[in-house]
């Protein structure tokens, strides 16, 4: 019996000595075909045996569910980023100093571990901690996170990823140069500055022209005055029925107004800004006097009759309103 426990006592660290190279060896397996093709590419076989206990690396799992079929388009969508984590590790940590290893289990290729996990939906993050070592966690728990916000970038999820690693430098995120789009850009900012110095003698003329910009302005500030975006925040109807059979047109109260009466106050305001610039500028420049006089009692009686009729609707307004003007 004796003679027994001592050769247990001393094959027991023969034992032990012999796990540490088998989960080195592990290791080195899977981070040589990780730095050919990051992220590596799982199924379930190599799922079990790359997350199996004993093992002194961790490991980062994406499960996601990436063919049409499936219909997951956040999966689509967050690939390529995945793609840019697991290039910027192999890139920043060819020695495998952080003992890391980024992998990715499809659906199609990884179905029972999906059931035997229960996993309803995908995109799904899982870290798997050390269990032996000097950075291993008591419990060794996977450390899960939902995508619940959307898809999120390579800086996001390799933030993330690092939080739950040992102290100590990680690479950062680097995003290879998109030629094709460099190429677009440039090629359209060439277009632009060939467009703009063949039609510079035609547009100039047009933007420096100060009727046109004054014409813009009043039309804007026609718009604005007579409440069109009171119109777009309230949401108001555009007439109203008088209770009477007929239509309202004009809502009571400064506070309230319809969509017809803020189109009839805008040319009111217009048919006034029109007259009055004709008196300022056209009339002036008449060199028949009998017309120029002809052209002020025009202008003159539209201003007054468009005022009175002005006056006439904020007394529908407001009836307590104490001005007016005849004929309205």
């Amino acid at each position: 019996m004796k003679l027994g426990l001592a050769v247990v006592f001393g094959l027991l660290p023969l034992f032990c000595t012999a796990a540490k190279p088998r989960t080195a060896e592990k290791f080195e397996q899977f981070h040589e075909k990780f730095l050919s093709n990051p992220p590596l590419k799982l199924d379930d076989t190599t799922y079990e045996r790359l997350t199996a206990a004993p093992r002194d690396y961790t490991v980062a799992v994406l499960l996601t569910a990436l063919e049409a079929r499936f219909g997951c388009q956040l999966c689509r969508d967050f690939q390529p980023e995945w793609d840019i984590v697991g290039k910027s590790w192999v890139r920043g940590d060819k020695k495998g100093d952080s003992r890391l290893i980024l992998g990715t289990l499809d659906f199609a290729d990884g179905r029972g571990t999906f059931q035997k996990l229960m996993l309803q939906t995908a995109p799904i993050m899982m870290v798997f901690p050390p269990t032996t070592g000097p950075h291993a966690k008591p419990d060794a728990q996977a450390i899960r996170h939902d995508f619940t916000t959307g898809p999120q970038s390579a800086e996001q999820v390799n933030d993330w990823i690092i939080r739950h690693l040992p102290d100590g430098p990680k690479p950062s995120i680097y995003r290879p140069i998109n030629y094709m789009r460099l190429i677009t850009i440039t090629t359209a900012i060439l277009g632009l500055v060939s467009f703009f110095s063949v039609a510079a003698p035609y547009i100039i003329p047009i933007v420096q022209n100060r009727n046109l910009w004054a014409a813009i302005s009043l039309i804007i500030i026609l718009l604005f005055t007579s409440g069109h975006m009171f119109n777009h925040i309230r949401k108001v109807p555009y007439v109203a029925g008088d209770g009477k059979g007929g239509m309202s047109y004009f809502a009571g109260g400064f506070s309230n107004q319809f969509g017809l009466e803020t189109q009839i106050v805008a040319a009111m305001y217009g048919t006034l800004s029109f007259a009055t610039i004709a008196l300022a500028l056209k009339v002036p420049r008449m060199s028949d006097p009998k017309k120029q006089q002809v052209a002020v009692f025009v202008w003159g009686g539209v201003i007054f009759v468009m005022y009175s009729f002005l006056l006439s609707v904020f007394r529908v307004k407001n009836g307590g309103y104490p001005f007016y003007l005849p004929p309205f």
